[in-house]
């Protein structure tokens, strides 16, 4: 990419190119974990990946970004996308050439190979996290983006996903996220019992998000506003008992269609239900999440 941050290279033209064909290849496991890349796609996502590429850069970090792939009318239509690519390699190709490396059905004119997150939670941890989302058997890419969508628009440190959960740097499940996927911490195939030792080893409490739990949030959510106004609790209210949204925190949200298993929810230091008002039968694991980080957020906050 020359100074100006438009590329050098000749336009790519053929879509059967090996060069091609090793970016599609990404769509699939093997070839991420062979190569410790993945792939973005689409402005947005793109946007987001750059912007970290350049912080990370700034500080000496890793690299985010290895290459982007674009069509001349996505980048005359949005210039600051090969701005922000400069320090990585910018390539021009065709709309067939991009159709044939996306996953998606309807390209949107630019990709790029980014770097698989070699986040570890002992260095998350060490940076005094007081926010964590820990997805235990998470298996839709909707729902594991929802809900890292919701941890980064909370605030929270880290989202760890268990062994057993989606490989959130898939296609689908990187769309999902909408670009936040680089905004924070995410570890993969973790232990679950090591992951919650780790956690109480810290300090953090951990809460299990539990349509059947004996812990109401919002009883936490107005004891907490209690104390933040330098009230006094109530005689007879147990605060001493229950767990504080302003403390140190891990949520467990669990599978989609079984929940917490009797494990994980042993593990736990308590069960706490989101109240239902309505005549719903339980809450997506997405909106549930959304629902317990907001709370711990707004009272760590304040």
């Amino acid at each position: 990419m020359n100074q100006e941050g438009r590329p050098q290279a000749p336009l790519m033209s053929n879509p059967r190119a090996d060069r091609v064909r090793d970016v599609a290849k990404l769509a699939g496991r093997s070839s991420r974990l062979k190569t410790g890349r993945f792939l973005a796609e689409g402005p947005q996502a793109v946007r987001e990946a750059l912007s970290a590429h350049r912080a990370a850069a700034a500080v000496g970090g890793p690299a985010v970004v290895h290459e982007v792939y674009a069509t001349q009318a996505c980048l005359d239509r949005l210039p600051e996308l090969a701005d922000l690519a400069r320090g990585t390699v910018l390539r021009l190709a065709t709309d067939e050439v991009l159709a044939a490396m996306a996953d998606t059905v309807t390209p949107q004119g630019i990709v790029a190979v980014c770097a698989i997150s070699t986040a570890t939670l002992a260095d998350v941890l060490a940076s005094g996290a007081k926010l964590v989302a820990v997805l235990c058997e998470v298996r839709d890419p909707g729902n594991a983006g929802t809900v890292l969508r919701a941890a980064d628009s909370a605030g929270a440190d880290a989202v760890v996903l268990t062994a057993s959960s989606v490989d959130i740097f898939n296609p689908k499940a990187v769309r999902s996220t909408a670009g936040s996927l680089f905004h924070l911490p995410v570890i993969t195939g973790a232990d679950f019992s090591e992951t919650v030792a780790a956690l109480k080893d810290a300090g953090a409490t951990v809460l299990a998000a539990d349509g059947y739990g004996n812990v109401n949030l919002d009883r936490l959510q107005d004891l907490s506003a209690v104390r933040r106004a330098g009230g006094s609790i109530p005689a007879g209210a147990d605060d001493g008992a229950l767990p504080r949204l302003e403390a140190s925190t891990a949520w467990l949200f669990g599978n989609e269609a079984q929940g917490l298993s009797d494990a994980e929810l042993a593990a736990a230091d308590y069960r706490v239900a989101v109240p239902l008002y309505g005549s719903a039968e339980s809450l997506n694991v997405g909106t549930a999440a959304t629902v317990c980080l907001y709370a711990s957020a707004r009272a760590q906050h304040n």
